[in-house]
């Protein structure tokens, strides 16, 4: 079975737990891929720059970035830049033969572009023009699986290609939870989303009113009522891996000794397919071979 390790780009966490469990893995013959996030750096660098990150809200609720032209640039700048380079020589330095991909790279990720986004302002819906994001709907599986098969550890990061109306391609943003959910559905892997708390808590104060299992679908809705602020998008990444294929979902806390051999463990939320009333297998997302 196949490990999906999604390590978030928040300050909060430090990765060095969750890389020398993934270098655990390796030497014991299990396959992993890492995907990882950084909005953090991504906000700090454009202070440095002297600009703004720019929020907005769905009409749904959910906060997300905006990413104007600028934004993108400074994108492609950090995440496959720096903080790829960053992931893959410290797993080096565990004895993992990693490699850094983009979802650029061999169409590993791709969809179509979202060049406006509906937004809500000032309690009115509104469409913002200028977006340079995208959703993934396709998924090279052939490219992961054909270095996974060669002993490599793939460490996947943002953008995505994405798809113009034109016909032509340009790197966009995508979700690093949503791209790691991609990527565990196409290969029916476990996906152990790290994060800076233990799972999801009915009280998201109260670390021991954590969530440990939903393995029902009257089980998710608890999880969904209960998700609040960035965790919305967690279950909903866990919702999108379980429907394009994943065989489970664990949200734990990357800072916990072991964080990825504890969450397979059972230390976390765990979301099995049956939680969506699903079975085992499923295919949403789009598998596409080299």
């Amino acid at each position: 079975m196949t490990t999906v390790v999604k390590i978030g780009g928040a300050r909060a966490v430090d990765p060095a737990g969750a890389l020398a469990d993934v270098a655990h893995l390796t030497a014991n013959g299990e396959e992993v891929v890492v995907v990882h996030g950084g909005s953090t750096a991504v906000d700090e660098t454009l202070e440095e720059l002297g600009e703004e990150p720019t929020y907005v809200e769905t009409p749904d609720g959910v906060v997300g970035r905006f990413t104007d032209e600028r934004t993108m640039e400074v994108f492609e700048m950090v995440m496959p830049g720096k903080l790829n380079t960053d992931l893959v020589c410290a797993l080096q330095n565990e004895g993992v033969d990693a490699v850094g991909l983009s979802g650029t790279d061999g169409k590993l990720l791709s969809g179509p572009r979202k060049s406006a986004v509906r937004v809500l302002e000032d309690g009115k819906k509104k469409i913002k023009r200028g977006d340079h994001s995208g959703r993934i709907e396709s998924v090279n599986a052939d490219l992961l699986e054909t270095l996974l098969s060669g002993g490599y550890v793939p460490v996947v990061t943002v953008p995505m290609l994405g798809e113009e109306r034109d016909g032509g391609y340009t790197a966009v943003n995508a979700d690093a939870d949503r791209a790691a959910a991609a990527v565990a559905g196409a290969l029916g892997a476990d996906l152990v989303l790290l994060t800076d708390v233990a799972g999801v808590y009915e009280d998201p104060d109260d670390a021991s009113t954590r969530i440990d299992a939903a393995t029902t679908e009257a089980e998710f809705e608890a999880v969904k009522a209960a998700a609040e602020g960035f965790m919305t998008k967690k279950v909903m990444a866990a919702t999108e891996a379980l429907s394009g294929g994943a065989a489970s979902v664990v949200v734990a806390d990357a800072n916990a000794n072991d964080p990825v051999l504890n969450a397979l463990g059972g230390h976390g939320t765990t979301i099995e397919p049956g939680a969506l009333g699903l079975e085992a297998e499923a295919d949403e997302f789009e598998v596409t071979e080299a």
